[in-house]
């Protein structure tokens, strides 16, 4: 691999056509939502700019900010929506569901105009570096019985000067599906340092101090984020974790190929062990770091129970975390890490390990197994720049079953050893019928699709230079290897 490599080739053959299991299948909700008429007037834009300590970096915007009263949502239930302004001022909130839509990316679903706005208290930091809102709340609605399970971003947008930002929150539901979509809520309110330096790796207000005291809140609205790694300013994020970063490729692809995906978010997989049984498929997405150990146990058990696990993920089950009730007595509202810190077994679940930054190429291995049927790729074929931003890899799981299909050296960069272990993908089987399948890179999802909106990752390294990596053009490879692991864990194949 080059350094910091620039482009992930695409392939020279043409990608199959869309998932066809249910093409003329009138109950897939998913396809049926997609027929809906799409908009790309969710896009909301944010200037860069610089800002004075203490506030962070890229600078909080208090022109208007919000969040919700729950991380997801039945329909039914009442979305309870908080919302400040800088300023006395109108503003509105339009409602959208994130997908395909023909290219768009969501549809418009409630638009609520005008809205009185008003300033509202930010907290001072209590005893851990937590701060907790407790606004009064803008606007509730009953979330209608035909609003279909996504994520769904409320676009907040001033009357004064246009300044805007998200609220973010999931639909969920209770019906069977072929696919379990896991959103990383709770890596996303990890690196939250809204208002500033108040994530889980802050104390005092200091940044990166990374110890165990800090105890965050998702009674808070998300702040733009600002680690410079893996991308520098995103406009997007402005409210809404890191679904647009990581997440937003995979179900904008899932919803063009027409698969039957239900969403869901870390803390359902706390709280609710048997909705994992719905679907043949769970995955793990993107930079789902943060698990509680009764995650962890939830998902073991759907394992067993013939649930096909698929990590799309890199750097996932690393951290140990709690879930504790909010000031208001509300469950899973604060959460922070546990004293043991890291998973010491990660590895009996995903097959591989977990580890922090690391770049490098994907090396394919074993490429006569199913998963790559239909690629064209050859044993020691490369996917460049694949790996990363963080990765899974050795130690493995001791399993006579497990194939490693992918293995790579970490290259050398400012955050890890040289003798950084090894990235390894891998797939093992279980007695139940079921299959884990681990990618073992953060960046799996980002050359699948292209949706509006996305912004390619960076290799940072300092003083050695910072560089785009480029996966606009996307590549079937990694299309085609997604369908074969989506097809076997659907369709269950022996």
């Amino acid at each position: 691999m080059k350094k910091c490599i620039i482009l992930v080739v695409a392939c020279l053959f043409s990608c199959q056509q869309p998932h066809q299991a249910n093409v003329a299948n009138e109950n897939n909700v998913i396809e049926a939502e997609n027929l809906h008429p799409g908009t790309k007037s969710w896009l909301i834009k944010v200037p860069e700019r610089e800002c004075k300590a203490p506030d962070h970096e890229f600078c909080r915007r208090p022109q208007i900010e919000g969040y919700c009263s729950q991380t997801s949502y039945f329909t039914g239930d009442t979305l309870k929506i908080f919302t400040s302004t800088d300023s006395p001022s109108e503003y509105a909130i339009d409602i959208y569901r994130m997908g395909y839509y023909g290219g768009a990316g969501g549809r418009l679903m409630k638009s609520i105009n005008p809205l009185q706005g008003k300033k509202q208290i930010v907290p001072v930091a209590g005893k851990n570096n937590l701060i907790e809102c407790n606004w009064d709340i803008a606007y509730k609605m009953v979330i209608p019985d035909d609003w279909t399970s996504g994520v769904y971003l409320g676009k907040l947008t001033t009357k004064p000067d246009s300044s805007q930002a998200y609220i973010t929150f999931i639909i969920k539901d209770q019906r069977k599906a072929e696919i379990m979509f896991q959103c990383s809520d709770l890596t996303w309110q990890a690196y939250n340092r809204w208002p500033y330096w108040h994530s889980m790796y802050d104390e005092g207000q200091v940044p990166w101090v990374n110890t165990n005291g800090a105890r965050i809140s998702f009674d808070r609205p998300y702040g733009i984020y600002v680690n410079r790694l893996p991308m520098d300013f995103n406009p997007l994020t402005n409210g809404s974790g890191e679904f647009l970063m990581w997440e937003f490729p995979l179900a904008y692809w899932l919803e063009k190929e027409g698969y039957d995906v239900t969403y869901t978010s870390n803390i359902d997989t706390h709280a609710d062990p048997e909705g994992l049984l719905r679907t043949s498929a769970f995955l793990s997405v993107g930079h789902d770091e943060y698990w509680t150990p009764t995650m962890y146990e939830n998902v073991k058990q759907a394992r067993d129970r013939g649930v096909n696990l698929l990590f799309l993920s890199g750097n996932s089950m690393d951290g140990t975390v709690y879930l504790d009730a909010s000031y208001n007595g509300n469950a899973h509202r604060i959460t922070g890490r546990l004293p043991q810190r890291d998973f010491d077994n990660e590895q009996e679940l995903m097959g591989a390990s977990s580890h922090g930054v690391g770049y490098s190429d994907f090396v394919c291995r074993e490429t006569e197994h199913w998963v790559y049927e239909g690629t064209g790729l050859k044993d020691g074929d490369i996917i460049e720049a694949l790996v990363g931003w963080e990765y899974h890899g050795y130690p493995l799981k001791n399993d006579t079953s497990l194939v490693v299909l992918g293995r790579s050296k970490i290259e050398p960069n400012k955050f890890r050893d040289p003798d950084a272990p090894d990235h390894a993908a891998t797939l093992y089987e279980t007695p139940s019928g079921s299959f884990v399948f681990n990618a073992g890179t953060c960046f799996w999802s980002l050359p699948l699709s292209n949706p509006p909106g996305h912004q390619n990752p960076v290799c940072n390294q300092g003083d050695l230079g910072s560089m785009v990596i480029d996966f606009n053009k996307g590549d079937p490879r990694i299309q085609q290897i997604t369908k074969n692991l989506l097809h076997r864990a659907i369709s269950k194949v022996p």
